[in-house]
């Protein structure tokens, strides 16, 4: 793996940061199972996502808050 120098980094433009960081993040998610969770976040999911199945029309779908969040 090549790696990438804090100062090369800093020579991209902001969005391109933010592109990388996404990048990074994407990386990390398509692997869940490699993220362990402590017993409490697994409580929390699991509250969560039973809050969803009493109720799923009280949230918004990602793409939608997404959308919000840029226009503001």
């Amino acid at each position: 793996m090549k790696k990438i120098s804090v100062s090369n980094i800093l020579e991209l433009s902001v969005s391109e940061r933010i592109i990388l960081v996404e990048d990074i993040w994407d990386s990390i998610a398509s692997v869940p199972e490699s993220i362990p969770l402590t017993d409490k976040q697994r409580e929390e999911l699991d509250l969560r996502l039973d809050a969803y199945h009493k109720n799923p029309q009280a949230g918004s779908p990602w793409k939608e808050v997404k959308e919000r969040i840029k226009a503001s």
